[in-house]
């Protein structure tokens, strides 16, 4: 992706920024912190400023520290009606992490100073073109040692937007890629599972550890087909002992 190499191209900024002496100080505590701390600040994020603010709600309850922040990433894009941008942006942050073994040690390593961490992720949405409501949560991800979350806060954030969107995802896993076909088959028998008014985005895994068969997950449900589980239960089986009664 594009903006993903934008973002690795500036990787070389680590190494000056870290190694510098003379660091400018950063600003203060950034709006999405307003905003976790004061809810009726979040009105910053927003892109026009109407006089009766339009009541904005996450689609699902998110719970624990990345649900949380990924809830209120989403509330600022959402008012600033920036959903899909944000959501690439950080999707891309997270690729450009799991390509730069540096730029993931950097996430990670909280001996940087804070300061320090807020100058480089300053840089890299500059250089990367970020909108306001990405580079202010990531500065305060930064600033707070945080960054290390980012991929776990992007994972729910696009929970978030699915489910804003009427999506299902559906991860299917398999020991061997389906056949075109099957996918289009299981992809409609999940469809009518799920209903009407909501689309369902498969994502297929290769697990090889399964043997074989097949293992679905969505909507909290799991359906485990799979050669491995059905192994497990003759086995059990096997293993319990037989009441034969009186002859």
């Amino acid at each position: 992706m594009a903006m993903a190499g934008r973002i690795r191209s500036t990787l070389p900024l680590f190494n000056r920024i870290v190694r510098s002496d003379s660091l400018s100080p950063y600003s203060h505590r950034s709006t999405l912190h307003q905003t976790l701390l004061c809810p009726e600040l979040s009105k910053n994020y927003s892109t026009a400023s109407p006089k009766k603010e339009e009541k904005v709600k996450v689609p699902i309850a998110m719970f624990g520290g990345s649900g949380k922040y990924a809830s209120a990433l989403y509330l600022a894009a959402a008012k600033g009606n920036a959903l899909d941008k944000v959501e690439s942006e950080l999707l891309d942050l997270v690729e450009s992490s799991k390509r730069s073994s540096m730029f993931s040690q950097f996430t990670k390593d909280l001996t940087v100073p804070a300061k320090t961490r807020v100058k480089a992720i300053n840089d890299i949405c500059d250089q990367a073109k970020f909108s306001d409501i990405t580079k202010n949560f990531l500065v305060l991800l930064a600033e707070y040692g945080r960054l290390k979350y980012i991929e776990s806060i992007a994972k729910r954030f696009v929970e978030l937007t699915m489910a804003h969107k009427g999506e299902v995802k559906a991860i299917v896993t398999t020991v061997i890629p389906l056949p075109p076909q099957e996918e289009k088959e299981l992809k409609e028998t999940l469809q009518e599972i799920i209903g009407q008014g909501k689309q369902v985005k498969l994502e297929q895994k290769i697990d090889p550890s399964i043997l074989g068969g097949i293992l679905v997950e969505f909507s909290q449900k799991v359906f485990d087909l799979s050669i491995k589980t059905r192994a497990k239960q003759m086995e059990r089986f096997l293993r319990e002992p037989v009441n034969i009664g009186p002859l």
